[in-house]
């Protein structure tokens, strides 16, 4: 179970054509979506999840997932230090979730309608491009990117008490304002961007590369504040045994090795959580996918699951409906 283009023929029949094993493939659309399938009792039908590595203590927490022993998955010895390190997808010493694949969320708009770089301030103060921004509907980053506009550092960012989650949500309401749309679906929002309806949005990094090569001047910022950074893990529910835990572990391996990680790097454009084809990769596909210069993970600002999340949502949702 994960997102349909992590999934598609061309990355996995190498390993169906080498292995045999046979893949069926069940989408989502948001990781939500993933955890309340997996909490109905899709433990007994799912082999393989992708939570996001911010996600995994919640599966934890609610028994989903068994533990994975990375001497099976000789790949894993590849991972980079930023993932090793990490106590993300962790507990007690084991590894419940391997960081899979990485990316930054970054701000995304339209060069040749915008008169400088954008930062966070746009979003919250930007009068000049009033009706023509766009923010994910998603509370985790609106309020990690509210945050981060406000000055809250980054390790209080997700333990807020009331009096900042208060200037958070005031924040968000001011911002509501500015807004074209709260975007949902990538394609919307590239859509969007290719009529102007749109000039700057807080975005995923695939509409930069899709309108750029439809001719379209287009800009990627990374504020100073910081870039929000993200990691989606692979994970394996309880119940999985035998001889389909055993194929699911080579398939983990598979998504973490050369022959994936190249087709992913070229198709994503997205990097792998190892260095498996790293040095295999043109210098320009490097960059294009982060990893020419790893140095760029500091300035990332890693999602994290904030213990209060149950009151981001409602504050959320609140600024929505204001």
């Amino acid at each position: 179970m994960t997102w349909e283009n992590l999934a598609t023929d061309e990355y996995l029949n190498p390993f169906i054509e080498e292995t045999g094993i046979t893949i069926d493939k069940n989408f989502i659309g948001t990781d939500d979506e993933q955890f309340a399938k997996l909490r109905a009792g899709g433990t007994s039908s799912v082999d393989l999840i992708t939570p996001g590595l911010d996600k995994v203590e919640l599966y934890v927490g609610a028994d989903l997932l068994q533990p994975i022993d990375l001497a099976r998955v000789p790949n894993a010895a590849y991972l980079y230090d930023t993932f090793t390190q990490t106590q993300l997808g962790k507990k007690d010493g084991q590894t419940y979730g391997i960081p899979f694949y990485w990316g930054i969320n970054p701000i995304v708009y339209r060069a040749d309608l915008m008169d400088e770089t954008p930062d966070w301030s746009v979003f919250f103060t930007g009068e000049k491009y009033k009706g023509k921004l766009a923010m994910r509907d998603y509370a985790l980053e609106g309020i990690m990117i509210a945050a981060m506009y406000l000055g809250i550092p980054e390790d209080q960012m997700f333990v807020m008490d009331d009096a900042q989650l208060g200037e958070v949500k005031k924040a968000l309401i001011a911002q509501k304002q500015l807004l074209r749309t709260y975007w949902n679906s990538i394609s919307d929002l590239t859509n969007l961007f290719a009529t102007g309806e749109v000039v700057c949005a807080f975005s995923w990094v695939p509409p930069y590369y899709d309108l750029r090569a439809r001719g379209l001047d287009m800009g990627m910022a990374k504020p100073k504040e910081g870039v929000i950074g993200w990691c989606d893990t692979l994970a394996i529910p309880v119940g999985v045994e035998g001889e389909k835990l055993t194929d699911t572990l080579k398939l983990i391996d598979y998504l973490l090795g050369p022959v994936y990680g190249e087709k992913l790097a070229f198709g994503g454009p997205y990097a792998q959580s190892t260095s498996a084809v790293r040095d295999k990769l043109p210098p320009e596909q490097q960059e294009k996918i982060f990893i020419k210069d790893l140095a760029v993970m500091g300035s990332f600002v890693w999602k994290q699951n904030p213990p209060r999340y149950a009151d981001w949502v409602r504050l959320w949702n609140e600024v929505k409906a204001s």
